[in-house]
């Protein structure tokens, strides 16, 4: 049997004749000539056109004319099943009926695009809808790193070192003293100036603010010292009889209603129902 449409086929004028082949006539033969002559040379040459308006193979509503052939011929195959959409959404312009649409509309106008001769794109093209086919039958639910087992065990081995060179990352000298400094100053309840801090480590205050975070436990300077201090408030509400008001000045905080606010925000608790616990 000869089916007969219009030239430089892309997509459904590839997609059909490869279920014709597979599933409908094994000796069917194509025809591509230019829109015009499609009528004409149909009845000339005894074929049946198809992908083009007035006929009865062609698009219908929101489907393609591939959607047509496997509802005329009801074929059930479960691999046309999947391959449905894909080929309706790339030859529609709809490529959210199916992700793999977008990528079917790329290979085919590439190939359309290298391959001038109509009737070798055709050729190129059913192994593109063998490939598609195998894929839908075999393949449909398989990820990439799935299909190889070297690929999928790098991947594991690059996320590894990725995570190690995360938690092993070395701290700088300065992160180090300066860890240092304000556990001192916490301790001898100094005041905190991050410019002064700056000096004496001889690093400029931009980039300790900025670079602050990455070795403290990705807090800010401020919200590393509240944490500190609060730290410090819990060992000496659970270590000694100080009162509240004592505390909240050893600590730093310059009344009470500060210090529990803050211990409140941090902890979720009152310091008075800590040190009644």
């Amino acid at each position: 049997m000869k089916w007969i449409t219009r030239e430089r086929p892309k997509i459904d004028r590839l997609a059909c004749p490869w279920l014709i082949r597979k599933f409908i006539d094994q000796e069917a033969e194509f025809l591509y000539v230019p829109f015009d002559l499609v009528i004409s040379k149909a009845l000339e040459e005894d074929a049946t056109p198809y992908d083009i308006p007035g006929v009865e193979f062609t698009h219908y509503e929101q489907e393609c004319t591939f959607d047509y052939f496997v509802r005329k011929y009801r074929i059930e195959d479960p691999a046309v099943k999947i391959m449905a959409p894909i080929i309706r959404g790339a030859d529609t312009d709809r490529h959210d009926l199916a992700p793999e649409s977008a990528g079917l509309w790329a290979l085919s106008a590439g190939l359309a695009f290298n391959i001038k001769d109509d009737y070798q794109l055709l050729e190129t093209g059913f192994v593109l809808y063998d490939a598609l086919y195998s894929w839908a039958t075999h393949l449909y639910q398989q990820k990439h790193l799935q299909s190889s087992p070297f690929e999928n065990l790098l991947r594991q081995v690059y996320s590894k070192l990725q995570e190690t060179e995360k938690t092993e990352k070395k701290t700088p000298q300065w992160a180090r003293e300066l860890k240092e400094m304000i556990q001192d100053q916490i301790d001898d309840n100094f005041v905190f100036d991050l410019k002064d801090i700056s000096n004496e480590l001889q690093i400029n205050p931009s980039y300790l603010s900025r670079e602050f975070s990455k070795h403290f436990d990705n807090l800010n300077f401020g919200e590393y010292i509240r944490k500190i201090r609060i730290e410090k408030a819990i060992h000496l509400i659970e270590t000694t009889s100080y009162s509240l008001t004592e505390i909240a000045y050893l600590t730093g905080f310059s009344d009470q209603s500060h210090f529990n606010r803050i211990f409140k925000k941090h902890t979720g608790k009152n310091p008075s129902s800590l040190r009644k616990k």
